[in-house]
C-alpha cells in the first residue's frame, strides 16, 4: 500500500510540475535576443556563421575598411560613428563602454553620410594603437584575426552597438 501511495504522489508531482510555467513563450530581457530597432549591416563583408569579416594582407599594405549601413526604410540617418575599439577577438561591449578618448581607436567621431558611414584604417595604424595585439598570421590556419566594435549614433540621438566585425590577416 505504501508503495502505491508513493508512486501516486510522485505521479501527481510530475503532472503538476508540467503545468507550473505560465510564460513558456514570453522571455525576459536575460534570455532573448537583443536586436536593435534599426539594424546596422556591413556591406562588403563575408561570414561563415560568425561575425562578419574582411580579409587583408600584410604584403598588400594591410588596408582596412568597413562600411556601416542602416536601412533607408528606417527613416533615420547615421550622424556619426561615435566610438571605436579594436583589439584581439576578445573585446566586447564592456570594452567599448570603458573606452576613453585615449583608449578608443578613434580620436574624434567619424561623420556619417545619409544611411552609411565608412571607417578606414590600416594594419600599421592598428599596430601602433594596439602594439600588444598579435597581427602576424599563424602557421595553421595561415591567418590571424583582429576585431573592431563600433558605437553608432543616429540623427535622433539613438545609439546602437552593432555586432563586432573582424579583420582576417593573411601573409
Amino acid at each position: 500500500m505504501k508503495k502505491y501511495l508513493i508512486k501516486g504522489l510522485f505521479l501527481v508531482l510530475l503532472v503538476g510540475s508540467s503545468f507550473s510555467c505560465k510564460d513558456d513563450y514570453i522571455y525576459s530581457d536575460l534570455v532573448r535576443d537583443n536586436r536593435p530597432a534599426i539594424p546596422v549591416t556591413f556591406p562588403g563583408t563575408i561570414t561563415y556563421g560568425f561575425n562578419p569579416f574582411i580579409t587583408t594582407s600584410i604584403a598588400g599594405g594591410g588596408p582596412i575598411e568597413f562600411t556601416l549601413s542602416i536601412p533607408a526604410s528606417s527613416g533615420r540617418t547615421i550622424k556619426e560613428i561615435t566610438r571605436i575599439v579594436g583589439g584581439a577577438t576578445g573585446i566586447n561591449v564592456a570594452t567599448l563602454n570603458a573606452a576613453t578618448a585615449t583608449s578608443a581607436y578613434n580620436a574624434a567621431p567619424i561623420a556619417g553620410t545619409g544611411t552609411t558611414a565608412v571607417f578606414t584604417t590600416t594594419l600599421a595604424a592598428f599596430k601602433s594603437k594596439y602594439p600588444t595585439v598579435a597581427t602576424a598570421p599563424v602557421a595553421l590556419p595561415n591567418y590571424t584575426e583582429i576585431q573592431f566594435l563600433f558605437l553608432v549614433t543616429l540623427d535622433d540621438g539613438t545609439q546602437i552597438v552593432p555586432e563586432p566585425v573582424r579583420v582576417r590577416i593573411v601573409a
